[in-house]
């Protein structure tokens, strides 16, 4: 939708300073009522103090970063790893899980994600998810849909219909991250946290819907730093179930560990949310891209080509089997990591490989006892599913135990390999082309043969961030210099808008992902992320935050 055709509806209000400044389209009426806009203007009171806090606490823990400390475990919550505890009882269409797909939330991948025979389906306001005003309305929209039983779609283009299966997948939801604002609603002039919004929204129009069906109302939960922001969102979801009386407990949540300090806090971030958590995910995209970025500065910690940085060496391999064994023991479910293939369009030998590859890192997942795992394709479900089925005949492996002995040096220990030219240029490439995909208003973005999110364009410009703060030296013996770093741009730009042709590219974003990218590349200082400054671009100029 645009602007254009908008309905000629004035801005719905949720009482006093609630302002809705983004435009009413066709039925966004039914999601911004006004008591659901005062549902989040309790919620932004209560907890956006703490939010704003807990982020400033992220930036002071970054200077002592930069300035050579370690990430490590938590001298003062010892009793709390040594203790005797475990999680709130798994609900019954929470038990099997073992291969879960994730997509945006527009219409039609809804439908096909929940047909698609994955256990779940993640539906994601976050990194698959392009936040602009209309995407989130619309994709609640969709989901209050889901539970009405009226989630149907035809494709105007080729007349085509869709509609949900008898057996469709469990639903849960990812929110925007505690960073992200939402600059089309203010509450008392401030904007609304994008985290708030999408969580608060949902949960207000569909949680006593889907506790009628007999379903669980549950949430993905991202990039938490640490087991206060895990206590705030505890606090938040018992708020909204004593606000649309709810028994305590009902809403559940898996957490994704996806950033270097909550690996160090994982059972910390169990036990704040103990009565409503079933489980840890690693999130291996945003894992590496926050590895990168906490301890960027650190010469010691300098990245290799991200394609030598796999799950099954190093930090990364660490900190999977460390999810595993913290969460078995405590009772919550251990979800592996995404596979982001795709199929590959008339390349038979090619698609096999593609699909080997999943094969052999879900062979890895289930044998080393993860309950789960992700797919980011319908037709990657049956490959992973195959899998899971041959290693994990049970419904789950929360009875295995792991003991590891890892340790913090294991968590730190880095990738071998080489910086290569052909790094340097893929993570320009695929940089710069999500990002310009991500400002049209798509999120999750068929690239070379991969599904990419937002992780994708983080990864590219911390790596290359990195790489020139450090003067990397490349396998050819060249260092990587901003004169190098402009060249390969430009170069990497011509070929893309050759490979697209002229018409496509000019009408497309460009100018726009490659200055932000470059200036955020280039910068002597390294943004939080990504995402904040992008979406200055598509909220408008006159958007507040």
């Amino acid at each position: 939708m645009s602007p254009a055709d908008s309905t000629a509806a004035p801005p719905p209000h949720g009482g006093t300073g609630v302002t809705v400044t983004g435009p009413m389209e066709p039925r966004f009426d039914e999601i911004l009522t006004r008591e659901a806009l005062a549902f989040l203007a309790d919620l932004h009171r209560r907890f956006d103090t703490r939010r704003r806090e807990l982020l400033a606490r992220r930036a002071e823990r970054q200077k002592a970063f930069d300035a050579g400390a370690l990430p490590d475990f938590l001298p003062e919550t010892k009793a709390i790893r040594d203790g005797a505890w475990s999680v709130a009882p798994i609900p019954a269409d929470l038990m099997d899980r073992r291969v879960e797909i994730t997509g945006p939330v527009d219409r039609k991948m809804i439908i096909n994600a929940l047909n698609s025979g994955a256990r779940v389906f993640m539906a994601d306001f976050e990194d698959a998810t392009s936040p602009t005003w209309d995407n989130a309305i619309d994709g609640q929209i969709n989901l209050k849909d889901r539970w009405a039983g009226a989630l149907d779609f035809t494709d105007p283009a080729t007349g085509k219909s869709y509609a949900l299966g008898p057996a469709p997948a469990v639903l849960m939801i990812r929110p925007r991250g505690w960073h992200l604002p939402e600059a089309h609603i203010l509450i008392d002039g401030a904007p609304l946290s994008g985290a708030l919004m999408d969580f608060g929204l949902y949960v207000f129009h569909n949680a006593r819907a889907i506790t009628a069906a007999g379903a669980t109302p549950a949430f993905y939960l991202p990039k938490l730093e640490s087991h206060y922001e895990a206590r705030l969102w505890d606090d938040v979801f018992t708020q909204a179930e004593a606000a649309l009386a709810l028994p305590n407990g009902t809403l559940k949540a898996t957490v994704l560990i996806e950033t270097l300090p909550a690996a160090f806090e994982m059972e910390e971030i169990l036990h704040e949310l103990r009565t409503h958590i079933v489980g840890l995910n690693c999130g291996r995209w945003d894992y590496i891209f926050s590895f990168i970025k906490r301890l960027g500065k650190q010469p010691a910690f300098l990245t290799p080509d991200r394609s030598a940085m796999v799950m099954g060496k190093a930090f990364l391999r660490a900190y999977s089997l460390l999810l595993i064994e913290t969460c078995h023991k405590r009772g919550a479910f251990a979800m592996g990591g995404m596979a982001a293939q795709i199929p590959v369009k008339g390349d038979a030998a090619a698609n096999e490989t593609a699909f080997a590859k999943v094969r052999a890192d879900k062979e890895r997942e289930a044998g080393d006892g993860h309950d789960g795992t992700w797919v980011a394709h319908p037709d990657l479900v049956p490959v992973a599913m195959e899998v899971f089925d041959r290693l994990m005949p049970e419904p789950n492996q929360l009875g295995r135990r792991r003991t590891d002995n890892i340790t913090r040096e294991s968590l730190l220990e880095l990738h071998d390999g080489v910086r290569t030219e052909a790094g340097l240029r893929e993570n320009i490439r695929v940089g710069v082309q999500y990002l310009e995909a991500w400002l049209r208003g798509r999120g999750a973005v068929p690239l070379y043969n991969l599904m990419e999110d937002a992780a994708t364009a983080e990864i590219s410009r911390a790596q290359v961030w990195q790489w020139l703060h450090h003067g990397a030296l490349l396998d050819d013996g060249r260092t990587v210099t901003a004169d190098l770093v402009r060249a390969v741009l430009d170069d990497e730009m011509a070929s893309v808008r050759a490979a697209l042709g002229p018409d496509v590219y000019d009408a497309g974003r460009f100018p726009e992902a490659i200055a932000l990218f470059s200036t955020m590349s280039l910068a002597d200082s390294f943004e939080e992320f990504l995402t904040l400054p992008a979406y200055r671009l598509i909220a408008g100029p006159t958007a507040s935050f």
